[in-house]
């Protein structure tokens, strides 16, 4: 029963990403990934981190979960002012 619960609010995904070069390039590249949503197939090909977010942005809302600009604010500030905590204390 517990596996059960827990699968129902569970989404699974591959993210390949990869280094592009072309000659114009050749001592920067740039970074490209593919992204699968497992249970449903879907794929999105993405070009920057902010691409990831997107696309599992709206598998995240269906599940409950706040995905806002605030959102993403007040745990920036948590995450950092924890660091801050850590490097002060270290």
């Amino acid at each position: 029963m517990k596996q059960r619960l827990f699968e129902d609010n569970t989404h699974s995904f591959i993210l390949r990403i990869w280094l592009e070069e072309t000659t114009e390039q050749a001592d920067r590249g740039t970074w490209r990934g593919r992204i699968t949503h497992l249970p449903s197939g879907e794929q999105c090909y993405v070009k920057d981190l902010q691409g990831i977010s997107a696309f599992v942005a709206p598998y995240l809302r269906g599940m409950g979960v706040r995905t806002g600009a605030r959102h993403r604010v007040r745990n920036c500030l948590k995450r950092l002012k924890a660091r801050v905590g850590r490097a002060l204390l270290g």
